[in-house]
């Protein structure tokens, strides 16, 4: 890649349409808040502020996020920060059993990883479902006493079998209709832990016949036992998702709130159970409004948190962060950027239609950040020794590599050339194939940033294979020297001495899945894991590798980007991990 540049361009994003038009209408001018919803029920009628608009970023924490997330993180916090706007991390932790402090932490970390922040004017806009908890279970009495919620008594799979089908409608409750002071008195009596887990729910009294399976008498509350990460046993009853949802959006005066795709069909729940507590008198207009977008699909991977986890669980992949994952977690391991997330977001854009994108266009994106931002190094994957025979036995010389061909402010380092080199394997054959313009009997080459050298012959082990490469060299054609030019060559290769290089360790990561959809068409997606997703060789390294810090990276000439791994890396003892290779090699699967 020669341009010192990345190429981006104005995101696609369908949702900059809506905000601009309401920016434009003034929908929410002077009606938007900040502040920390410490007392839910006051501040939803809290003074105003300045901010235009009010996104948020909800990820539940019961799971690690992966590159689907990434796409959101860099919408709702984007698109607040281009407009002027704030974005709230909130936490939509309604389901205890799955949830535990340790995926807060994580998720915090790969949000500030990224690049952003949720803090704004020494205020946190930090938020857990939680801190509601009070107010939805007000919201909740408040149904059930306007006529719009009800406690009901049906099992599990009556309440399944009376929801109805796609293309029956539903039945109604024996429950339904009983008075507003008996069902207020049930649902006291779910809070107050009389009743066993499963045994009765609190639902929305919409339609059991509308066309929208999501209207038919929606769950809102259930008893569920579980010791929650932040209010520890003082509930024995927890809202539903569908529930809890619009309410911290209203809550929070959150503006636009942007969901994926799969979320349309609830958006009428979204509205109503805004419109009811409006009526209610417990929220104020203007509420928020629920805009869904494609969620990512990515080639060579799932995305999907089932499978993710039995990945993990049995031990297909090393843990959350393993390189070959899409977690953000593995992502930050393997190397990948968040400037390199940015530029891929950019370029897929936002849109309402359902569409695969190709791994390869993740990966070109790191790569041409990379390629920016890496020093140059050198690493001999394959070695085989070259013998320079017409080389002084104890002579050493400085070879000037520049440490980045498009940053010459970083000036150039010393490579030290010696009688004895590692070089690729690839780069010598016995009989030379057509268009090999390397290394072979009678051939000449030039070793990169040094001298031309002829092949003169070549060893083997007992076993036929070349063990190494005997060379002469031309004294005058060193790189740099008035003689450089006065032998023409084809080939050029690299290496490293062997009185200057140190061998270590290089994991070879590459696609987890060999197919382009695993798991499509109902096949089993384990049985279409990449056997070759991750192979660790010895390789010999330029020697300024060896002192490298966790987490740094390089481009290694010829070879592609590699970090040195944040985790098990050791002092004087890198071990480096592929990030992407020079260019696309998934055919190669």
């Amino acid at each position: 890649m020669s341009d010192n540049k990345t190429t981006s361009q104005v995101p696609s994003n369908f949702i900059r349409g809506v905000i601009e038009r309401d920016l434009a209408n003034k929908s929410y001018d002077g009606k938007t808040w900040a502040g920390s919803p410490g007392d839910a029920t006051h501040h939803a009628k809290a003074p105003i502020d300045a901010a235009k608009i009010r996104t948020r970023f909800p990820p539940e924490p019961n799971g690690y996020l992966h590159i689907g997330h990434a796409k959101s993180i860099f919408l709702n916090f984007g698109l607040a920060k281009d407009y002027d706007g704030i974005c709230h991390l909130r936490f939509d932790d309604t389901n205890p059993e799955k949830e535990n402090q340790e995926y807060v932490d994580s998720i915090k970390n790969n949000v500030s990883w990224l690049g952003f922040s949720w803090e704004q004017n020494k205020t946190s806009h930090l938020y857990f479902a939680s801190h509601y908890f009070d107010f939805m279970y007000e919201a909740a009495e408040s149904l059930i006493q306007s006529g719009h919620a009800y406690v009901d008594k049906q099992t599990p799979d009556e309440i399944r079998i009376n929801r109805g089908s796609l293309t029956e409608p539903g039945k109604n409750s024996p429950w339904r209709d009983k008075s507003t002071e008996e069902h207020l008195g049930w649902f006291r009596e779910m809070r107050d832990g009389k009743h066993p887990d499963g045994s009765m729910i609190l639902r929305a009294k919409i339609d059991m016949a509308s066309p929208n399976i999501n209207l038919r008498d929606p769950a809102i509350y259930r008893i569920k036992r579980a010791h929650h990460h932040n209010t520890g046993d003082t509930w024995c009853i927890y809202p539903m998702y569908t529930f809890a949802h619009p309410i911290e959006d209203a809550l929070e005066k959150i503006t636009h709130s942007i969901c994926t795709l799969e979320f349309e069909d609830q958006r009428p729940f979204y509205d109503w159970i805004l419109d009811r507590l409006i009526d209610n008198g417990l929220l104020s207009k203007p509420q928020p409004r629920q805009y869904e977008f494609a969620r990512l699909n990515l080639t060579y991977a799932v995305l999907s948190k089932r499978k993710l986890i039995e990945l993990v669980e049995n031990k297909h992949v090393t843990g959350w962060d393993d390189p070959r994952l899409p977690t953000l977690e593995g992502a930050r391991r393997r190397g990948y950027t968040p400037e390199g997330f940015k530029l891929f977001t950019d370029r897929i854009g936002v849109s309402k239609a359902d569409s695969w994108i190709d791994y390869a266009t993740l990966e070109e994106s790191m790569r041409e950040v990379l390629n920016l931002s890496c020093e140059r190094r050198i690493a001999v994957l394959d070695p085989i020794e070259l013998e320079i025979t017409n080389y002084p036995d104890n002579k050493e010389e400085n070879c000037f590599a520049p440490n980045h061909p498009l940053k010459p402010e970083l000036e150039k380092r010393v490579v030290k050339l010696s009688k004895s080199l590692w070089i690729e394997r690839e780069d010598f054959m016995e009989e030379p194939s057509k268009q090999f313009f390397r290394l072979y009997p009678g051939n000449m080459v030039r070793l990169r940033y040094g001298y031309v050298v002829k092949c003169t012959s070549f060893e083997k082990d007992a076993n036929g294979k070349v063990t190494k490469v005997i060379c002469e060299y031309l004294p005058d054609t060193k790189s740099g020297t008035p003689g450089s030019d006065s032998v023409k060559v084809k080939g050029n290769i690299h290496w490293v001495s062997k009185a200057h290089s140190y061998r270590g360790a290089i994991r070879l990561y590459d696609k987890l899945f060999s197919t382009e959809h695993p798991g499509s068409h109902d096949s089993n997606y384990l049985e279409q894991l990449n056997p070759n997703s991750c192979m660790t060789i010895e390789a010999e390294l330029e020697k300024s590798l060896e002192t490298i810090k966790p987490g740094e990276q390089f481009q290694f000439e010829r070879h592609g980007y590699f970090v040195a791994d944040i985790k098990d890396s050791k002092t004087n003892h890198p071990i480096f991990n592929r990030t992407a290779t020079l260019k696309d090699t998934s055919q190669k699967i």
